[in-house]
């Protein structure tokens, strides 16, 4: 097959798979725009949506991994016990909204190691992908480019993203954007210093985990999670 981004034929295969379920979800977006008067009535939208995405791509992952299994934050599918995909619509709030900020995140594990992950944003057509120990990408516009976390330590010049509800004090300049997969997608490509968040289904995160170390950053997840630059201490 002709490779469309630097990487393996399953990471390739991966994102085509993507870019299939993504244009049907740019048309449920288009859909849930018409909707905004009904809150409630877009939220059923979304919630189904979601379960497309899941029917949808699942088909043509297993044409990676034909014996894999599947987990998202709704389902599990049991596989053969050692490949498995990790599926998630990460910033389904702000679909819900017709707010374009929201992104499918994806991984493949094997023997409970993250191999392959990728964060793809419908809307603008961006991906933040890697492989493990070949380090973390942006491709966009038929263009790929290595990424790397930033090099801020200094609390004034720090641009953090927070989606807590704890007393934890804001430090820098606080962000949130409601999409934590792209939120850890760009702590690993220099947007963003550090991301600091209550604990997330592991769906949502698996994919950002890999980018953001291959990328050069570091990742805890305890009683918060904590995602930084590896130069940030929160």
């Amino acid at each position: 097959m002709e490779l469309l981004i630097k990487g393996s034929t399953e990471l390739n295969k991966m994102f085509m798979a993507l870019q299939r379920t993504a244009s049907g979800l740019r048309r449920d977006f288009g859909e849930v725009e018409n909707l905004q008067q009904s809150l409630r009535g877009a939220r059923d939208f979304v919630q189904k949506a979601s379960a497309r995405i899941e029917e949808s791509i699942l088909s043509d992952l297993l044409l990676v991994r034909p014996n894999a299994g599947l987990l998202t934050p709704n389902t599990t599918h049991a596989g053969d016990g050692r490949d498995e995909f990790v599926l998630a619509l990460s910033g389904a709030a702000n679909f819900v909204r017709g707010n374009p900020h929201f992104a499918i995140s994806l991984a493949l594990r094997s023997n409970d190691e993250t191999k392959i992950a990728l964060i793809y944003s419908p809307i603008d057509e961006r991906l933040y992908y890697a492989e493990a120990e070949r380090g973390a990408y942006i491709f966009s516009a038929f263009h790929s480019a290595r990424i790397k976390v930033s090099n801020q330590s200094e609390e004034s010049d720090l641009t953090i993203a927070y989606n807590t509800s704890d007393n934890r004090p804001m430090v820098g300049n606080a962000r949130i954007t409601g999409c934590p997969a792209l939120d850890l997608a760009w702590v690993a490509a220099g947007k963003l210093d550090a991301y600091v968040s209550n604990p997330l289904d592991y769906a949502e995160i698996a994919a950002g985990d890999l980018i953001l170390r291959e990328a050069g950053g570091r990742i805890e997840m305890m009683a918060d999670l904590v995602a930084t630059n590896g130069k940030v201490e929160l």
